[in-house]
């Protein structure tokens, strides 16, 4: 049985061996020991106080499979980006080139640093083990953070983004940066990855601020523009069904690319219900498993059945046990899948 919930420090050992496995381009697990130890501190104290609005708290959440106590996989929510460091991003934007005399007319796409201090909430830091992909089990633990989202949406901004893993080998070459970020920085793709954890002002201080017209960079870094690693593929098809859409924003490191969403448009946010668990029944026959998550600040999200009518619930035992749920107590619940 798998169940997503807050991190603890007793999961950091875990933890930590697990995000080894992950690979290049996933820069917010490029961290040390210490600094997961300190991410995982300062999400519990998000977790356990009250906000009344985002101001950029680190929210973790592990998967653990309850058959062996494993941590088997992580995601994060971070309430808001930018602030005293601003979020860096490249935005594609389109120039006019034209000539009366030659009779010719371009729109040439070109790439301007953009920065954010004021910036929306972010998802990100998704990895499972490989061991437990499939058969719906990332889409659980993606999906498991915007049944958090629906019930504290006070701790959220009005938008959410995720910035989608680009083209990275599995040796750590990047195109788009071999291309713009390298000529700059002179240091190769994972050093700069694993720098962002510490500090960003790196990018402010050596990223050119003008103007990189597209068509001047090599095929192979055009190509990657926008595009996203093949691993990440299914994770950005479950958030488009989410909502979630790329507009014109692309990671300054790799090209990915940003999407967006109206936090209150994201698919579980809007359609996820609560209600009052009435009774707890030994089983549910013909019930087709759904996202249900309990609605306290030790959050705890599984696949249950429940019957619900009128903000009224009855849950099965197993689910009760995952949740922590007792009657009396209230849930939120979705389906897994967009209908």
């Amino acid at each position: 049985m798998l169940v997503v919930r807050t991190a603890k420090d007793e999961d950091v050992d875990q933890l930590y061996e697990l995000i080894q496995e992950s690979t290049y381009g996933l820069t917010t697990l490029k961290i040390t020991k210490d600094q997961l130890l300190e991410r995982v501190e300062q999400s519990q104290y998000a977790f356990t106080h009250s906000w009344r609005r985002p101001t950029g708290q680190p929210y973790v959440f592990v998967m653990e499979d309850l058959r062996n106590g494993h941590v088997v996989g992580t995601c994060s929510i971070y309430s808001k980006v930018g602030g005293f460091e601003p979020f860096y991003s490249y935005r594609i934007e389109t120039s006019i080139h034209q000539s009366k005399m030659l009779n010719v007319r371009r729109e040439i796409k070109m790439l301007h640093l953009y920065k954010e201090h004021n910036g929306p909430t972010e998802i990100g830091s998704l990895f499972l083990s490989p061991k437990y992909r499939g058969k719906g089990v990332g889409r659980l633990l993606s999906m498991s953070r915007f049944l958090y989202m629906a019930e504290f949406p006070e701790r959220f901004d009005e938008e959410t983004i995720a910035e989608m893993r680009g083209n990275v080998s599995a040796d750590g070459f990047s195109p788009f940066w071999d291309a713009i970020g390298a000529h700059f920085f002179e240091i190769e793709f994972p050093q700069a990855e694993t720098l962002t954890t510490v500090s960003k002002s790196f990018i402010a201080e050596l990223m050119p601020p003008h103007p990189i017209y597209i068509p001047l960079l090599p095929k192979s870094a055009q190509e990657t523009i926008g595009k996203v690693h093949a691993d990440t593929e299914p994770a950005l098809v479950l958030l488009n069904k989410e909502g979630f859409q790329h507009r014109d924003l692309i990671v300054i490191f790799d090209g990915g690319p940003v999407v967006h969403c109206a936090t209150s448009q994201i698919r579980v946010v809007r359609e996820s219900k609560s209600a009052e668990v009435v009774s707890i029944a030994e089983s549910l026959k013909d019930c087709e498993p759904v996202l249900i998550s309990n609605c306290q600040k030790e959050f705890r999200v599984c696949l249950g059945c429940l019957t619900a009518d009128a903000g009224k619930a009855i849950i099965d035992r197993v689910t009760a046990l995952e949740l922590k749920l007792k009657v009396g107590s209230k849930l939120r619940y979705v389906p897994l899948r967009p209908a």
